[in-house]
This record gives structure tokens, sequence and C-alpha cells, in this order.
């Protein structure tokens, strides 16, 4: 390793010198279909699981009919909204959500600028209605470069793999 000084002097004439260090940045991992699908997955679980705990009591507690189920019924219309809630606060506050955070995936903006409200609605609400009313189209995450789902490719948006520890083999 060769070293690369400076030489400065301060007040006291002392010398002081100044190592020179270039910093590497690696190309981010983009996550995989499957990453993705497993943490879409989790998700599901964890929007299930506000619906069942949270908004189905408080239908109950008011007295309206979980029997008529559909998209148009009350409590259809209340799931939606918890369900597109969750995917577009997490992002924005978080960029991840809670399958994200525990697969270590994090949504990333392409443009390098921080992501907008605008952005995440877009993301989130428009691409994920898509993405969700024609399924085909979210496997197109397996064949572009960049991992990116249809949804992410009009936000321009990707999703990384948010730590990336990569050690050298022991026998090299």
């Amino acid at each position: 390793m060769t070293e690369n000084y400076e030489q400065y002097t301060n007040e006291d004439n002392a010398e002081l010198k100044i190592e020179r260090t270039k910093i590497k940045t690696q190309a981010p991992a983009y996550a995989g279909f499957w990453m993705r699908f497993w943490a879409y997955l989790l998700d599901l679980i964890m929007v299930f699981s506000i619906n069942g705990m949270i908004i189905k009591p408080i239908f109950r507690g008011i007295g309206v009919s979980l029997v008529d189920t559909g998209f148009f019924s009350a409590y259809g219309i209340v799931s939606g909204i918890v369900f597109y809630a969750y995917f577009i606060l997490m992002t924005k506050y978080f960029q991840q959500t809670i399958g994200k955070m525990v697969f270590g995936l994090k949504v990333i903006p392409l443009n390098e600028k921080p992501l907008s409200w605008g952005t995440i609605i877009f993301r989130e609400g428009i691409g994920r209605y898509i993405s969700a009313t024609i399924t085909i189209l979210y496997a197109i995450v397996a064949f572009t470069p960049k991992k990116q789902g249809l949804h992410d490719i009009f936000a321009d948006t990707s999703v990384v793999h948010e730590r990336r520890n990569i050690t050298e083999p022991a026998y090299l």
C-alpha cells in the first residue's frame, strides 16, 4: 500500500500530514424477483393482520355487516385504503416496508433525488394497482437489468439490497 501525503503547517509551524484516500463506490446490488416476492408476501401478511386485528373489530363494533364481501363493500374499500396506505407511508418514511426490512431491501431513486410524495404515490399507488391487475407484468423484474418492475420503471426507482457485506474467502 502506498501512502500519499500532503504537507501542511499549522500555527506553530509543526508539520501536519494528511493522507489522501480514494473512496470506492460499489454498484448497488439490485434485488431480484424472488427476494421481492418473499418481501411482498410478508407485507401482505402485515396488511391482512392490520385488517383482521383493527378494521374488522371496528366494523363489528359499529354494526357494519362483513357479510357483504367484495371490492365495493364498505369493508373492501377500507381494506383497500389500508393496503395502499401501508405501502405508501412505509416507503415514504422508511424507503422500505416491513417485508423489505426483514429481507434487507430498500427502494432507491435512480435519479439521485430524494423520493418525493408524487414518486411514492405513483410507484406504490398507481404502479401497484397496474401490477396487481395484470399480474404477469410483475414478472418483468426477473428480466430487466436493474431488476425493475413496471411500477419501478415508471417511477424511476429500483429495489436494492440494503446491506452488502462482501468478505473474501478464507482460501485466498
